[in-house]
């Protein structure tokens, strides 16, 4: 007989969301064949939730009928129902009092393994679906493929990201080429230009490119501060650290750690290019951003600052690293450091540092003795005259 009309979609964008009402399944058959197999809903996605329902009262009303076997439908779609008995059926997909879909079925005393598949994806199931219901699968469809393709460039993004990392981290001992990952995050932030992440990561490789070409022209014996590669390199650099900042710090709930990770690597960059005082500024914007890490992102300041010979705005970096954080090491070790190169003779000739340095040396062997720079402290202070005292407490003579 003909099939009366079915409640075979209420709505597509509805099949994940509806509650469930679960029937006890019937008990195992001593015999009986096992029937199994995969519900699709008419967004080709796998059905996960509701029952399928076997009954062989074929010829009464739905809420007539009695059901002999109920098997639930798994997350991944599949169901499996077992001990199902020789004989004709209208097998069921439904959803607490409501019914998807439905399936005839015949079985054999012979047969003991059975697969039905439900794919609403079929002709026989999308015609009898009402306009307004065609309308709304077909707007679920526009959307979920937006969101797949959404999704596959995130994932492309996050493999990009996992492998410019990679290359970073094994480029920078010795300041190798990383041109191809310049090209790669460039790419990337062309895909999607409102992630911070990626901006700062494209900054990253310009940076670690740009010292790349710089070590070159040093082992080559010329100046890079006239090379125009390199200058362009660590230019757009920083454009790409300010661009991550301003979509870090941009609306209600800002990326305090995201901001103040490109404010640090902003720091570093304007440092290559010989800006001093906006290297401090962007190092302290970085404090202020994550004021818990204060005394980090100080502690990186100086020693950037250090390192690219500005001695007076790396002792002031080291101060405000120290005060932040009266633990870091570094921090001391910088100041000392710093301060030695004012060392000049007495009226007797021996040599007497200023103020203070001795006393960050002695700070820093106490905070950290078995640090690599602990002989070479120690010469210091011995060419100084001073006595190395690696118990040194703050305010001790």
């Amino acid at each position: 007989m003909k099939a009366s009309k079915l409640s075979l979609f209420a709505k597509v964008t509805s099949l994940a969301g509806m509650a469930i009402f679960l029937i006890a399944p019937a008990f195992a058959q001593a015999t009986g064949a096992t029937v199994h197999g995969h519900v699709t809903n008419p967004a080709g996605q796998p059905f996960t939730s509701g029952d399928v329902k076997f009954t062989q009262d074929r010829t009464v009303p739905y809420a007539d009928e009695k059901f002999v076997n109920v098997a639930p439908i798994g997350s991944d779609g599949n169901y499996k129902a077992a001990g199902v008995k020789p004989g004709d059926y209208f097998v069921y997909v439904v959803q607490g009092a409501k019914t998807i879909d439905r399936l005839e079925l015949t079985v054999t005393s012979e047969d003991t393994d059975k697969t039905l598949d439900f794919d609403m994806t079929r002709e026989e199931f999308t015609k009898n679906m009402t306009p307004e219901e065609k309308k709304a699968l077909e707007e679920y469809k526009k959307k979920n493929s937006a969101v797949v393709s959404a999704n596959q460039v995130i994932a492309k993004l996050n493999a990009t990201l996992k492998t410019v990392r990679a290359d970073l981290a094994a480029a920078a001992p010795n300041k190798d080429d990383v041109s191809k990952d310049v090209e790669s995050m460039k790419e990337a932030v062309g895909a999607k230009p409102d992630v911070g992440l990626l901006w700062l990561t494209y900054g990253d490789t310009l940076l670690a490119q740009g010292k790349h070409l710089a070590e070159v022209d040093k082992k080559a014996g010329k100046s890079a501060a006239t090379d125009d590669d390199v200058k362009k390199s660590y230019s757009d650099a920083a454009d790409a650290y300010k661009k991550a900042v301003a979509l870090d710090s941009a609306g209600d709930k800002p990326n305090v750690v995201g901001e103040a990770a490109d404010y640090n690597q902003l720091g570093n960059t304007l440092t290559q290019l010989g800006k001093t005082d906006e290297a401090t500024a962007a190092f302290d914007s970085a404090a202020k951003a994550q004021p818990t890490q204060a005394g980090m992102y100080y502690k990186n300041e100086a020693a950037v600052l250090y390192n690219a010979g500005q001695m007076d705005a790396a002792l002031a970096a080291a101060d405000k690293a120290i005060a932040a954080d009266p633990n870091a090491a570094d921090a001391y070790f910088i100041k000392g450091q710093a301060l030695v190169t004012k060392t000049a003779p007495d009226k007797t000739g021996k040599l007497v540092a200023p103020e203070g340095c001795v006393e960050a040396y002695q700070k820093f062997l106490s905070l950290a003795p078995n640090d690599p720079k602990v002989p070479q402290v120690k010469e210091v202070l011995s060419s100084l005259g001073a006595k190395v005292d690696t118990t040194y407490k703050k305010g001790r003579k």
